[in-house]
């Protein structure tokens, strides 16, 4: 069957898996529950990430523990000064979490990825940009990437203390949700926009499912301009898995 033009848009890549070893340069709070930090090392002279929901593998090897291995976006990189920069929902528990809340300039660190990208092109109609906590780092530098006359929904389950710190462009339409309820329900009650448009979502995988079937089931959008991502998972200590099928 000759795929769909909406299929054809959305381009996979991969990239060469790596392993690089990177100091911590900088902290910087963004509010009460983000955290921003930026890594940097010749190991990054090569670094890809192609796409606003990449994400990379953070590493933990402490001597006499297990090994942790988590995944985050990449906020933002800069080739020329060999910097990348993550942002941490710190509302989390374990030892990335604590790792993230003590970072210090210097601290070690070691990434690998991003594995791939999925590169969704700029010029949809619209775009809807829906998810919780952890989701905002990834929403955030979509928004960047836009352009500045594009259509934009966002949806965000944000504690409220988090709001003020979270700036948004002008051209972004942003509804707040305080639970995963509100948050469900905000986009099951959405119009969505004439036009080809692009849904995209990521959070807590029972919410992730549940949103899913709001999108392509209830309000009929099309598969192939859909992405929905299970970042976490309650009650699992790792997990990231983009609901497909």
């Amino acid at each position: 069957m000759e795929p769909s033009p909406a299929t054809r848009r959305v381009r996979r890549v991969r990239h060469e898996l790596r392993r690089r070893d990177l100091a911590v340069l900088r902290v910087e709070p963004l509010g009460p529950g983000y955290l921003s930090v930026t890594f940097g090392g010749e190991a990054l002279a090569d670094f890809v990430s192609d796409s606003f929901d990449d994400h990379v593998k953070f590493m933990l090897e402490d001597e006499g523990s297990e090994p942790v291995r988590r995944d985050y976006t990449p906020r933002r990189f800069d080739r020329e000064r060999r910097e990348l920069t993550i942002e941490f929902a710190l509302h989390g528990h374990g030892r990335a979490s604590e790792w993230v809340r003590q970072a210090q300039v210097g601290q070690r660190v070691t990434i690998g990825g991003p594995r791939g990208s999925m590169i969704i092109p700029l010029d949809y109609d619209w775009h809807l940009l829906a998810g919780d906590a952890t989701a905002l780092p990834a929403i955030r530098r979509r928004l960047e990437e836009l352009p500045g006359d594009a259509r934009v929904i966002v949806v965000a389950q944000v504690d409220m203390a988090d709001r003020p710190s979270l700036k948004f462009p002008d051209h972004a339409r942003v509804q707040w949700a305080d639970n995963a309820e509100q948050l469900i329900a905000a986009v099951r009650a959405l119009p969505l926009p004439d036009g080809e448009g692009f849904a995209w979502a990521a959070g807590e995988a029972s919410v992730m499912a549940q949103l899913r079937q709001v999108l392509l089931a209830e309000q009929g959008h099309p598969r192939e301009a859909a992405r929905v991502a299970a970042y976490w998972k309650r009650g699992a200590s790792a997990h990231h898995e983009n609901l497909e099928g």
